[in-house]
């Protein structure tokens, strides 16, 4: 009769339900189980390679048996790799995390991203998160201002974008190019957006010095070819600083951190399903998530220590409106080359 479910219909959506329940309510070591056979997990980061070697080891500590390759580089050619190995139905990745969000939207939308709700999800905050569990924010990064403690103190170290403009700095400073880095581009275009194109023709009166990548610009700092840079990923000061290094963060006083939800995710035709599934699963729990170094979409999981919560800064949360948004995308890119010109010193990811 219409409006009525048969016997058999409920009979079949319960054991659905049952069946979605099991598979969500799957333990570590079950999915460990699952994992041992498959024995890889193929890893795909943007930027410095070193950025993922330390948790890739506790990982494969933690599960015998499962080694991690890592391949690191710039989200500018590793979306492209990935893209060609799909269309050769040759997939080499199983999961993926670099920031270019946009690459990410696009692979939801063409289905080729395996939805993962792990059981941390209810705990994501909902502005970093997908909905659909198809991408997850695994850190949150931002940019800030970073310098040299042996070339300048902290009086005089620039933070806020005018500082930058300052005689004392001309032939001093560095960043990735803008045009490459989509996260650069963000740090950039957010300080454009409050002071002008005007400000850009400043800036690049006082001589800045341009390499690819975030991993060249922090080495640059702590040898002392530079003095300080505007755009920093906090992640690597915080590192780096810790190791020692004559490096130190100059949050600013007036303007926005630009900051936004590092994506990873996991492909449906992943070479090794089971074991991208158990890192993603084990990456997210409180314990993995308390010693990233940087602040966690958990909204349970507290800040690095000397860190307030994210929220508390003034951040500018645009990141993903702006690179999804491809004409503008497109017309900043090329403004920006305008005025750096093409990439002719490359930084390297080890």
């Amino acid at each position: 009769m219409r409006g009525k479910l048969s016997i058999s219909m409920i009979a079949a959506i319960a054991a659905s339900l049952a069946a979605a329940g099991q598979a969500g309510a799957e333990t570590i070591d079950e999915l460990y189980q699952k994992a041992k056979a498959e024995g890889e997990l193929s890893f795909v980061g943007g930027g410095p390679i070193r950025a993922y070697e330390g948790i890739a080891k506790d990982f494969e500590q933690r599960f015998p048996g499962i080694k991690v390759k890592i391949t690191g580089g710039y989200s500018g050619s590793l979306a492209p790799m990935i893209d060609k190995q799909m269309a050769e139905k040759k997939l080499q990745v199983d999961f993926v995390t670099f920031q270019a969000v946009q690459e990410f939207a696009r692979w939801k939308a063409e289905g080729v991203l395996q939805p993962i709700k792990t059981d941390a999800f209810d705990m994501i905050d909902e502005r970093f998160r997908d909905p659909d569990g198809a991408f997850t924010p695994v850190t949150v990064l931002a940019i800030a201002p970073t310098y040299n403690t042996k070339l300048l103190s902290a009086v005089q170290a620039p933070r806020n974008a005018n500082d930058f403009l300052k005689p004392e700095f001309k032939g001093k400073l560095i960043s990735p190019y803008p045009h490459d880095d989509d996260a650069t581009l963000f740090a950039y275009y957010t300080i454009i957006k409050k002071y002008g194109w005007q400000w850009m023709d400043a800036y690049m009166a006082n001589s800045p010095k341009f390499i690819q990548g975030h991993l060249g610009t922090i080495r640059s700092v702590i040898a002392g070819e530079s003095v300080a840079t505007l755009d920093m990923i906090l992640e690597h000061t915080i590192a780096d600083k810790a190791h020692g290094e004559p490096v130190e963060i100059a949050f600013s006083d007036q303007d926005a951190m630009p900051a936004w939800g590092q994506r990873g995710a996991v492909f449906k035709d992943a070479p090794h399903p089971n074991v991208a599934k158990l890192y993603m699963t084990w990456f997210m729990q409180k314990e993995q998530q308390e010693r990233t170094g940087t602040w966690s979409a958990r909204k349970d999981v507290r800040p690095p220590a000397g860190l307030k919560p994210i929220f508390e800064y003034k951040v500018a949360t645009d990141y993903a409106e702006i690179v999804t948004n491809r004409p503008l995308l497109l017309d900043l890119r090329k403004r920006f080359v305008g005025y750096t010109g093409e990439i002719t010193k490359k930084g390297g990811i080890r």
